[in-house]
């Protein structure tokens, strides 16, 4: 927070929305009624499970990036041959082991092994239980991608793609719109997602001690037709003064705090970048109205 308070413009990595209550703040925006993301990514994998699973393989190490709820990964999960082990990957705790002790009473038999990380960096999976290897999937539902810049999403992907050598990613990616979806899509009119966007000032006031005048920031998200992305902005009210850990930071009336990208995609675009990232891109499913896609990537080996 204090590195986004002293450069200019302000901004912050929107993994810091995910606090318990971030979380259940964003389980709230997947059921509203604008938000068309949650529902359409649902019935692709519901449609195409089977689809999907004969590409897994049977016994696979099934690891998910940004598990939050684990509510995607039930649609593989039913549908996999007798997976080796399920390992949901976020950086709320909390709100893991909330979701990981649902998946084992739903899925007796199942190894779930819950990791509290952040996977935007390296990450070290632990071994398997009898210390062999198993063929290694991501999943990464959500169009997660988006959130980051396309130098970081490539990153990340190499990332995976190192991870998951042998194996392979399945991968949600928001696609290229109506702007007007796109802008009720973030800007819903229960103003769960101004809550949500909210929520990282209040999780700064309690954990830092900042003194974050909520009232005085209006959630500010549009859509971006150049770089094709939602850019989603604190925007502060007036001229005030935040206090972090004995500096004092200026906020000027009208300058915004930048919280968050969602990249929307095209799908050849997307599968360059894939490629890019040293993925061989397979089968992709999307919706009739082209709203939404899932990509199989395959990792090299």
């Amino acid at each position: 927070m204090r590195l986004a308070l002293a450069e200019t413009p302000h901004r912050i990595s929107p993994k810091f929305f995910y606090d318990a209550a971030g979380s259940a703040l964003f389980d709230r925006i997947c059921e509203l009624p604008e938000y068309y993301p949650t529902r359409t990514e649902l019935a692709l994998l519901d449609r195409h499970a089977q689809e999907m699973a004969s590409l897994i393989g049977p016994e696979a190490d099934l690891i998910e990036f940004g598990a939050g709820s684990a509510t995607k990964v039930r649609l593989l999960l039913s549908a996999l041959q007798q997976p080796r082990r399920f390992v949901p990957i976020d950086i709320s705790a909390d709100h893991l082991q909330g979701a990981a002790a649902a998946l084992r009473r739903d899925h007796p038999g199942l190894d779930v092994h819950p990791l509290a990380a952040d996977f935007t960096r390296p990450i070290q999976l632990p071994a398997l239980p009898d210390g062999s290897r198993a063929r290694r999937v991501g999943f990464f539902p959500g169009s997660s991608i988006g959130n980051f810049s396309p130098d970081e999403a490539v990153t990340f992907l190499r990332q995976a793609a190192e991870l998951l050598r042998g194996g392979g990613l399945l991968i949600g990616a928001d696609l290229v719109k109506d702007p007007a979806l796109l802008h009720a899509a973030y800007n819903d009119a229960a103003g769960v997602t101004a809550a949500f966007n909210l929520n990282l000032l209040v999780r700064a006031n309690r954990e830092l001690g900042t003194n974050f005048d909520t009232t005085q920031f209006a959630h500010y998200a549009f859509f971006e037709p150049r770089l094709q992305r939602i850019e989603m902005h604190l925007l502060s009210r007036r001229t005030q003064t935040v206090q972090l850990g004995g500096e004092a930071f200026t906020v000027q009336e009208g300058q915004t705090l930048h919280t968050e990208n969602s990249q929307k995609f095209t799908v050849e675009g997307f599968r360059r970048l894939a490629r890019q990232a040293g993925f061989a891109p397979g089968p992709v499913w999307t919706d009739p109205k082209n709203h939404f896609s899932v990509h199989w990537l395959a990792a090299p080996q």
